[in-house]
């Protein structure tokens, strides 16, 4: 809690305090969300155009879909929630856009950036399933179980994309940008077991 001191007309002085609840800590982090999302919209396509791979690049264009939904999501939330749908800067999902675009700037079109646009587009996706992760949890403990429905939704995408890119990664992309197979993806990894990190 947070104590203000207001002097008033006439030199009196009152006190007015204001609390830090979890509705309060639920909607700003709704905000910064919703600033992230926004973010990603305008990046992935980026991110699609620099990538070799047409697996990679599909990949990321269908995550670019669900990430528009996922926008659409957080504004329904917003509407439930009787909020103004208003962003809050994301730093966090900022500094993983900015990264992005060095990397595509400073970097030879090929299997390597495929790689670290992987590990770029990961990065993105653990921050998102972090806050997802919270929002849904403050949600149910508010109260607001079609607000918490409609988060689980955007998280179980998010964890679709991460493991989709931990596949492709796997299947080749890794070992192309080694040298030990093409930019397409399908080195001599290919024949691995798919499904995630190890």
């Amino acid at each position: 809690m947070v104590t203000h001191r207001i002097f008033q007309f006439g030199g009196s002085m009152s006190t007015a305090t204001t609390d830090t609840t979890l509705k309060s800590l639920f909607i700003d982090e709704l905000r910064d969300i919703y600033h992230a999302e926004r973010q990603l919209v305008r990046a992935l396509p980026k991110l699609a155009k620099a990538a070799t791979s047409p697996d990679l690049r599909e990949a990321l264009e269908s995550h670019l879909a669900e990430t528009e939904g996922q926008v659409s999501r957080v504004e329904q939330a917003f509407e439930l929630l009787n909020e103004s749908a208003k962003t809050k800067t994301c730093a966090g999902m900022m500094g993983i856009v900015e990264e992005g675009s060095e990397l595509i700037k400073e970097s030879d079109k090929g299997a390597a950036l495929d790689a670290g646009i992987i590990a770029g587009a990961q990065r993105a996706e653990h921050y998102e399933m972090a806050a997802y992760g919270s929002l849904m949890a403050w949600a149910r403990a508010l109260g607001h179980d079609d607000v918490a429905e409609l988060l689980s939704a955007s998280l179980e995408e998010e964890k679709a994309a991460d493991k989709k890119l931990t596949e492709l990664a796997e299947a080749g992309l890794n070992d192309a940008a080694a040298g030990g197979g093409n930019a397409n993806g399908r080195g001599k990894a290919a024949s691995r077991t798919r499904g995630g990190r190890r």
